[in-house]
């Protein structure tokens, strides 16, 4: 068996057990015991095709840890595990590339925010985390994704899609293409102000889904994992994606969706992501979360459609308008939080 021979490298042992862990959307995850020690351990194969540098994944997560730990972080602290050659990476014979992290006990998640007390449990962990992260100098933090949080480069793909798309593709989407174009303006504040520096670069989790949060079996976060997509940018990009993935009322597939912005879970986050970072954010960083959120929305229903348009060879689909149901629970998602913020207004 493929993992077993990877567990070897990392423990002694021949007495340990293996279990899948099915919700991960990249990486193949396993939990690993070493039953001569009862330690658990994360084990993942890190999916090549997205993380072409999967060096840089390590590099960055022990920087990160660097600061947690000299900075009065709180919460758990996911580690890197070394091999028994001294390396955290390890290679099977198809060349992909295995790590070994350690495991929280007692430890549950979420994969979508039941309650608006959660999701500000969750914002006030990713809050904190933010907070300790981000000091006055920052270190060299490598772009494991590269041009993943260009949003020019989003609308450029949606605008040559459109341009390339087969007509019947077009003609499918047309009422979501219609819409999509009434906002086509939208990122241009967000790309001028990246552009010209006006938001200050801060170190971002990039991937801030609820399910990235572990919580105690009270419901209190207990540690922030998957460190994967940490990158430099700006910190209104996690607030954006929590509002795009915390707020969602239905599933992200469900295009019949109705009335699936949650409100309550807005103000939940928004609240619980202030926790720990309301005096550090500049003016212009408090003053756009409201847009941030938005365009993460709005960058996110470009995307699926973009990709819909292209023949769906980036995201998994289960039928042929998969990425066009998700197209259309974006724009509902996206409609609900502009009716808010206008009445609010």
């Amino acid at each position: 068996m493929e993992v077993d021979h990877i567990v070897q490298q990392f423990i002694t042992t021949e007495n340990y057990t293996v279990d899948s862990i099915t919700n991960g959307l990249i990486n193949a995850t396993f939990i690993v015991e070493n039953k001569d020690t009862d330690q658990k351990f994360i084990l993942q194969k890190i999916n090549n095709q997205v993380f072409k540098n999967s060096n840089s994944i390590i590099i960055n997560h022990l920087q990160i840890n660097c600061l947690l730990q000299s900075n009065d972080y709180q919460l758990n602290i996911i580690k890197p595990i070394l091999s028994l050659s001294k390396e955290f990476l390890v290679q099977d014979e198809n060349l992909q590339l295995w790590r070994m992290q350690s495991f929280v006990e007692n430890s549950l998640t979420f994969i979508k925010v039941p309650s608006p007390e959660i999701a500000f449990e969750a914002a006030k962990a990713f809050s904190h985390f933010l907070d300790t992260i981000n000091t006055e100098t920052l270190p060299s933090i490598e772009e494991t994704l590269p041009d993943f949080l260009n949003f020019e480069k989003r609308m450029n793909d949606y605008k040559n899609a459109l341009e390339n798309a087969d007509p019947h593709l077009i003609e499918n989407a047309k009422t979501e293409i219609e819409t999509t174009n009434q906002f086509l303006s939208l990122p241009d504040k967000w790309i001028e102000m990246v552009g010209n520096n006006k938001l200050p670069k801060r170190i971002v989790h990039a991937d801030a889904k609820i399910s990235n949060i572990l919580f105690d079996e009270n419901h209190k976060a207990i540690a922030v994992i998957d460190l994967d997509t940490v990158m430099i940018s700006t910190i209104l990009y996690d607030f954006g994606t929590m509002i795009q993935s915390y707020t969602n009322t239905t599933n992200e597939d469900d295009g019949n969706a109705e009335n699936n912005f949650n409100s309550e879970i807005y103000n939940a986050v928004k609240e619980g992501f202030l926790f720990h970072l309301k005096e550090k954010l500049t003016p212009e960083e408090s003053e756009n979360l409201d847009y941030a959120a938005q365009v993460a929305i709005y960058i996110q229903e470009i995307r699926f459609l973009t990709d819909y348009l292209n023949g769906s060879v980036y995201y998994s689909t289960k039928y042929a308008e998969h990425n066009l149901d998700r197209t259309k629970n974006q724009l509902e998602l996206l409609k609900g939080l502009n009716e808010y913020l206008d009445w609010r207004v």
